[in-house]
């Protein structure tokens, strides 16, 4: 028991890390001529979504990677708070709002997808969770 709680811990600051180094890179663009690419917000948000699809298909249920997303949440609406000084690392623009929101979606659609693990096994013959041989 005190594994899993550990466990839990260390996802939620798995899931910090990924929220301060995203909130951190989701600015960085790169001209090309008029058009600006959005690197920062692309890979921060790539980085994030494989995060939580991989605890998703390697965690044993949703909790993993809920708590990753909840600490990824956590940490990116706290730095969306204005400092003592008056400053922000999130700014209110189309990526500060594309970075504020994808997170919570992304976990909205990763918590939501159905588990087909158990449909895998029935599909190759092992018996299932309720089923007895």
């Amino acid at each position: 028991m005190l594994s899993r709680i550990l466990n839990y811990v260390l996802l939620f600051i798995v899931g910090v890390v990924v929220g301060a180094v995203g909130t951190i890179a989701h600015q960085s663009v790169w001209k090309i001529g008029d058009a600006s690419l959005p690197w920062g917000l692309v890979l921060a948000l790539l980085g994030y979504t494989a995060l939580l699809v991989g605890l998703r298909l390697l965690g044993s249920g949703r909790l993993p990677a809920l708590m990753a997303a909840l600490g990824t949440i956590a940490v990116t609406l706290l730095f969306a708070q204005k400092s003592a000084g008056g400053s922000v690392f999130i700014l209110n623009d189309l990526l500060g709002q594309l970075w504020l929101a994808g997170p919570i979606v992304i976990a909205a659609v990763v918590m939501a997808w159905p588990d087909l693990s158990n449909h895998r096994r029935v599909a190759q013959g092992e018996v299932g969770p309720r089923e007895t041989a």
